[in-house]
């Protein structure tokens, strides 16, 4: 009899962590998918005026340009700061997360980046409102904070509790992804040509997750040169398909 309860138990704890890993995962793919109302398919983050200087041209170039941006802008920057932020939303630390928001801010280097990022990180605390998953209090707290996507996205990853890497995996994922769909349009390449380039950064994405996470606030840093440079010549392109 003994037996059969420490079975029937073990069954019920199984399932009930089963059913946790299901939702975990769920939320992460809602939230790294493309569907996600944020409009982040109408950025190309300085990739189509990196296309009009010719520094993108082909699959290679784009799947070059890319890589380098997950790993010297996202990995060193934006994720670095996600890793820190979603354990200072979780905790409700509210000094961390102020300190946090400031520097997104700050390191915006062109008016486009920081348009991008605030209309971003308004419609997903827009999106979290309709959810009603977050505390009064922390969608409070974020819309005092002026929004960025960075810490809105933290706020939506701290949600799902799911592992750090996880939530960081899910979200490069998701930039990964919009990014390729990006390059398709404006390069233009084909599906196959965008699919190798997203089966690159998903390769890549791991060791750009541990980078982010390892990083301190002295070793974070929002350094891309050539990427600000491209930003600021893209909100004067004659012509464009995404936003500035």
């Amino acid at each position: 009899m003994r037996q059969q309860v420490s079975t029937t138990m073990n069954t019920l704890m199984s399932m009930v962590r089963t059913a946790s890993m299901t939702t975990e995962l769920l939320q992460l793919i809602w939230l790294a998918s493309p569907a996600l109302p944020v409009g982040g398919f109408s950025y190309s983050e300085a990739l189509e005026a990196a296309i009009d200087h010719e520094y993108v041209h082909d699959e290679l170039s784009c799947a070059n340009w890319l890589a380098d941006q997950l790993h010297l802008s996202q990995a060193r920057g934006d994720m670095a700061l996600m890793a820190q932020a979603i354990p200072a939303w979780q905790t409700m630390n509210m000094a961390r997360l102020k300190e946090l928001s400031a520097w997104v801010h700050a390191t915006r280097e062109t008016h486009e980046m920081r348009l991008q990022t605030e209309q971003m990180g308004r419609s997903l605390l827009d999106w979290l409102r309709i959810q009603n998953i977050a505390t009064t209090q922390a969608l409070q707290l974020c819309s005092e904070l002026r929004p960025t996507y960075p810490i809105a996205m933290s706020l939506a990853l701290s949600l799902a509790n799911a592992p750090l890497e996880s939530a960081l995996q899910a979200y490069a994922f998701g930039w990964a992804e919009n990014m390729t769909q990006a390059a398709l349009k404006a390069v233009p390449l084909g599906q196959i040509s965008g699919q190798k380039i997203l089966a690159r950064l998903a390769h890549e994405i791991p060791e750009a997750v541990q980078h982010a996470i390892a990083l301190s606030d002295h070793d974070r840093q929002a350094f891309c040169p050539m990427l600000a440079v491209m930003s600021a010549r893209h909100e004067t392109q004659y012509s464009r398909l995404f936003r500035s």
